[in-house]
């Protein structure tokens, strides 16, 4: 008597059949998925940098395709009738002014390379034993785009809603202007404010100073001017400096 073991039903027989299939396909889509959690986005490009200091106030623009590298000789050189000390880098936070609040470090994400150098000047003639009669910070942003019309525009709107402000007890009044036959475009601001001793005494006259700012192309420069120990900065050595200033980033664009 011989033994067989019964077939099942046809559609029985079809299910069966189907689940080798099902197991591969799902093993295959099993392989092809990552650990990145929904929304996460690609790498982005390295971030742009700049020789002459590596402390941009805004991140460099991860968009950018290009690395901006900011030289040396695009900052302005004092002449040495004019020079006490060498110039040095300086971190871009430290350079830039400030008036009621961060007006001049919203360079937005359209930055590729930011970078601050300092001159320490003296007038002509002047001693070697003098002090010098102030500093000069000078900073460079490079933008992507129309962002250095975007920054002057953001610029000019932040300073005419800060006419004054408070700094060390004392009323810092701030007057804006245009700065005519410099670069593209550029802005002058007049800081002025009650004079005071050493000792921290108010003498009765008034002290003041000067930023300046300048869109050469692509690129925006911010002069601060900053007497020396809080006295008046002098306008004529910065008018000088501002526009030596931009014939050499000119000069480094080309």
């Amino acid at each position: 008597m011989s033994r067989y073991t019964p077939l099942p039903p046809a559609g029985t027989r079809r299910a069966l059949a189907l689940l080798p299939l099902l197991g591969t396909i799902a093993l295959a889509a099993a392989c092809t998925t990552t650990d990145d959690p929904p929304g996460s986005a690609p790498p982005t490009t390295a971030p742009t940098t700049a020789s002459a200091s590596a402390s941009p106030t805004d991140p460099p623009s991860p968009s950018a395709s290009t690395r901006v590298t900011i030289p040396t000789s695009a900052f302005v050189e004092l002449p040495a009738e004019l020079r006490k000390s060498p110039r040095r880098t300086t971190p871009v936070a430290d350079a830039l002014p400030t008036l009621c609040g961060n007006e001049f470090g919203t360079g937005g994400r359209q930055v590729t390379a930011s970078a601050a150098m300092t001159v320490t000047y003296q007038t002509a003639g002047a001693p070697d034993s003098n002090v010098p009669q102030g500093m000069i910070h000078q900073t460079i942003f490079t933008f992507d785009g129309a962002g250095a019309s975007a920054y002057l525009d953001r610029l000019r709107t932040a300073v005419q809603a800060c006419p004054s402000y408070d700094q060390a007890g004392n009323r810092v009044t701030v007057k804006s202007e245009v700065l005519p036959g410099v670069g593209g475009e550029a802005l002058l601001l007049t800081r002025t404010w009650p004079e005071t001793s050493l000792n921290g005494e108010r003498t009765g006259d008034a002290a003041s100073s000067q930023i300046a700012v300048a869109r050469v192309d692509s690129a925006v420069t911010v002069f601060n001017d900053q007497g020396w120990e809080g006295t008046s900065g002098n306008p004529a050595i910065l008018d000088r400096v501002v526009r030596d200033g931009v014939r050499a980033i000119d000069a480094w664009q080309r």
